[in-house]
């Protein structure tokens, strides 16, 4: 997983002080349920804070719990850093979340993920790099076509060096960021300091 730390006085007072966004609360370790704490205590230690969306989704332990759990399966798979974020950051574009945008935006900078590709998913379109912008045009396909992408989008994941297999990988991040943009979208939920140079609009 990465590392973020920060020293944000925002972000710091949400680990003692609960917010309340519309009718969803941005949960602290101190006011998750009982079942919801290990997961947030997790992000905190990897993360060096814990994200909004996640502290929203800790109200619910069948959610927080069920998304950790694919987080981390997901993150031990076979696409390096890079290639987790342009699939994650298309998924955020196409549900159209501004947290996960603003968030995955971050995370693929610091990754390595060019600039230049980070801005081209943002404005739903493909990154340079020829291998990227064949897993950036599946995952979009998938997730537009609820499933049904048409083969030559396999076809040519597969021509640019993937396997089978990772095609069910690209679900996987799917399915992870899917449960935190519904969530960031459904909820409102503010986008912390670290990331509001990334926030972003639909265009």
């Amino acid at each position: 997983m990465n590392t973020l730390q920060t020293n944000n006085p925002h972000t710091d007072s949400l680990q003692t002080d609960s917010l309340q966004t519309g009718e969803f609360q941005i949960h602290t370790i101190e006011t998750a349920p009982e079942q919801s704490k290990a997961a947030l205590q997790g992000l905190q230690q990897n993360f060096g804070l814990i994200p909004n969306v996640a502290a929203t989704m800790a109200g619910s332990p069948v959610l927080i719990n069920a998304f950790i759990g694919a987080f981390g399966h997901f993150h031990g798979g076979s696409f390096d850093e890079r290639q987790k974020q342009v699939l994650l950051l298309t998924n955020a574009v196409t549900l159209g979340c501004h947290w996960t945008v603003a968030f995955h935006s971050t995370i693929a900078l610091k990754a390595g993920v060019a600039e230049n590709d980070v801005m081209a998913i943002r404005a739903g379109a493909l990154p340079a790099d020829p291998k990227l912008a064949a897993l950036s045009t599946l995952t979009r396909e998938l997730v537009q076509t609820k499933g049904r992408a048409a083969a030559a989008d396999i076809d040519r994941f597969l021509a640019a060096g993937y396997t089978r297999s990772q095609v069910f990988e690209v679900i996987a991040g799917i399915a992870i960021s899917t449960m935190a943009g519904i969530t960031g979208s459904m909820a409102e939920t503010p986008i912390e300091d670290p990331f509001k140079a990334q926030a972003w609009a639909a265009a």
